[in-house]
């Protein structure tokens, strides 16, 4: 919505305006000039609020279903009323307290935070909810290599807020017990505190420079290791909850094939760069709202996302809900930006 139409605009307009919407996102139904007289108790005639109404049409606002209907609001309009009309709520002390207690880690996997979190925010928003995350963000506490037999070799990665994960390299057997001794020691001894970006491109220049201790099989194992358990974008940890909330939605569940294929783009992490990328420009919540959202064309969808950030504030990934367009933006937005917050606080 450009400032110039923004401007434009009356303040009754945007009065009259915001009532349609608030309506729709309440009820789903039209809003004639006598409904929306009872709502805003201005001192105004039906017939300027119907000569309010066909203004609020001629700029692509508002959009009459039939012709003796009243007036809902377009994905213009909705992006118009979120932009510029929209009162944020508040979450309650017992909402906040939820969050903080569901997405505890609590000696729990990285996997299972964020795990936790898509659920918790899909049941507070009675939406789907998604949590994105690249991995092998968080700065490393201890890496270890043991064999697991002749032909593989188990990394395991400890970070500093307590997370572990586990890699399975293949070996081909050539590493003996020494190698993968002295590999780990290295790494640990040179490299603890630092995130696997970090490592590999220290070990890089270091190799490249011939500066390392290690012998030519222990220099190529923690080559090959470092690059087997390096952080790739293209495949994150996505996690979606409360897919089926969506198809309780009557305009969504006309088109069920859509919906289908996007939850497999979504799985198939085909969309994530996109999605981590865009949420990564906005300083808080960004709001895509139907066939405007770069994710999908459907005009029935919008989608709510924030990032989440370490504590050095670098984007880590990006948490939100999918839902119908719809939805209770009010109650919805603080949800979101509340969560991305505890999440990053927990994972920094």
């Amino acid at each position: 919505m450009s400032n110039k139409i923004y401007s434009e605009i009356s303040e009754r307009s945007k009065q009259i305006l915001k009532s349609v919407v608030e309506s729709y996102l309440e009820t789903g139904d039209p809003s004639g000039s006598e409904t929306i007289l009872k709502k805003i108790g201005l001192n105004i005639s039906s017939a300027s609020i119907r000569s309010i109404l066909a203004d609020l049409q001629k700029e692509g606002l508002l959009y009459a279903p039939h012709a003796s209907s009243g007036r809902l609001p377009t994905e213009k309009g909705m992006r118009f009323f979120v932009d510029g009309l929209l009162e944020f709520g508040r979450l309650t002390k017992t909402e906040q307290e939820n969050i903080k207690n569901q997405c505890s880690l609590q000696s729990s996997s990285l996997e299972e935070v964020l795990n936790k979190a898509s659920k918790t925010i899909s049941g507070l928003s009675n939406c789907a909810g998604i949590v994105l995350a690249p991995k092998f963000q968080n700065k490393i506490k201890h890496i270890e290599f043991i064999r697991l037999n002749n032909s593989q070799i188990m990394s395991i990665i400890a970070s500093e807020n307590g997370v572990v994960e586990n890699r399975i390299l293949k070996s081909q057997g050539i590493y003996s017990d020494n190698n993968l001794k002295q590999a780990s020691n290295y790494l640990n001894t040179k490299f603890s505190g630092m995130n696997i970006d970090e490592i590999k491109k220290n070990i890089e220049q270091e190799i490249l420079n011939s500066k390392t201790e290690l012998d030519s099989l222990s220099s190529k194992l923690v080559q090959e290791g470092i690059v087997e358990i390096a952080p790739n974008s293209e495949i994150p940890y996505i996690f979606l909850h409360g897919q089926s909330a969506l198809l309780e939605d009557e305009i969504i569940s006309k088109d069920l094939d859509q919906i289908r294929n996007l939850f497999d783009d979504i799985e198939n992490k085909s969309n994530f760069l996109e999605i981590l990328d865009n949420t990564s420009k906005a300083q808080g919540v960004q709001i895509f709202i139907g066939s405007q959202n770069f994710l999908f064309k459907h005009s029935g969808l919008s989608m709510v996302m924030a990032p989440y950030k370490n504590k050095e504030q670098k984007i880590i990934g990006a948490i939100g809900v999918l839902g119908p367009t719809r939805i209770n933006y009010a109650k919805i937005v603080p949800l979101v930006d509340y969560t991305s917050k505890i999440i990053g606080r927990i994972l920094g």
